[in-house]
């Protein structure tokens, strides 16, 4: 998959196009299908399939404050639909200057003259322009369009909100179900106060690079992709109140059979499967350990039948 940051400097050679719109965070189930809408009808026209999306939620530039946490990073959205069949993906920067960038100098400008759009395809809830007037049915007036109606998963709505209120609550596997995968965090590893390595288990501490929605404190039964393989992971997000005071929060991660390569200054995955149990402060560092032994073999154990894989 191409992928081109901004539409400005843009000279396609390719005649025409099917273009996908939208934020896609996440890149949920709903948004899969929207995809795999635009994928399916470029192909009857052996036309190339483009994602046209955006570096941020609107709400980032339009209502700061009220703005959601991203599900997950540019990279790994770009990641997820590059898995979808689509030939390139155009990012364009949501600010000020955009936000104002009426429907119909829109829709010249960058859809029909630079992506030379013929068809395209966006959700039934879509809108573009300054003050939203680019809905279906406005841009079902100038060009083929295609309307994706609501997707559900086991009786509910996919959504990008209510996959965050998922993980809001630590319902991993409803996040799952909506995501079509597990949801995850990705982030590079970075020394921490090894407190892990001497109770026995060392763990990879997660820098996240910006706002992303987090899981509430607990232990998790996750899998981490590394640059070394994939494993098995027991995963405590909190403030880890028995051997820490400072309230500062932190992702940690035991890889379970690690070999034990340096992840330092390595991007690491984790993929979060079921919340094992709450955060606890503990009497001592001994009870501690012996609750981190039976976190880990819970984790084993949940994990077996999920990841046969691993």
């Amino acid at each position: 998959m191409l992928v081109q940051f901004g539409a400005d400097r843009m000279d396609p050679e390719w005649p025409g196009s099917v273009v996908c719109i939208g934020t896609f965070d996440g890149v949920h189930l709903g948004h899969q299908a929207l995809i795999g809408r635009a994928v399916g009808m470029a192909r009857e026209r052996d036309l190339p399939a483009i994602v046209l999306t955006f570096d941020r939620h609107p709400a980032e530039t339009l209502a700061p404050a009220h703005a959601p946490a991203p599900l997950q990073n540019l990279g790994q959205n770009l990641a997820q639909i590059a898995k979808l069949g689509v030939s390139a993906t155009v990012v364009l920067p949501f600010d000020k200057h955009l936000a104002r960038c009426p429907a119909e100098q829109f829709y010249q400008t960058v859809l029909r003259n630079t992506l030379r759009a013929e068809a395209v395809a966006v959700g039934h809830d879509f809108a573009f322009g300054r003050g939203r007037q680019g809905t279906p049915e406005w841009l079902a007036e100038r060009v083929e369009t295609a309307v994706l109606p609501p997707v559900e998963s086991a009786g509910i709505r996919v959504s990008s909100s209510r996959i965050r209120e998922a993980v809001a609550s630590g319902d991993c596997q409803l996040a799952s179900s909506l995501l079509g995968r597990p949801f995850s965090l990705e982030g590079v590893v970075v020394r921490g106060k090894r407190l892990g390595r001497t109770l026995g288990y060392p763990t990879a501490n997660l820098a996240r690079p910006g706002r992303v929605a987090g899981l509430p404190f607990g232990i998790y039964a996750a899998v981490a992709d590394t640059p070394f393989g994939r494993f098995k992971a027991a995963v405590s997000i909190g403030i880890r109140p028995t051997v820490d005071d400072s309230g500062v929060p932190s992702v940690e991660a035991f890889l379970l059979d690690y070999p034990g390569e340096s992840l330092y200054g390595r991007v690491i995955s984790l993929e979060f499967h079921q919340k094992l149990r709450e955060e606890m402060r503990f009497d001592s560092v001994e009870d501690l350990c012996v609750q981190m032994g039976m976190d880990v073999e819970l984790a084993r154990q949940v994990l077996a039948g999920a990841t046969a894989d691993l």
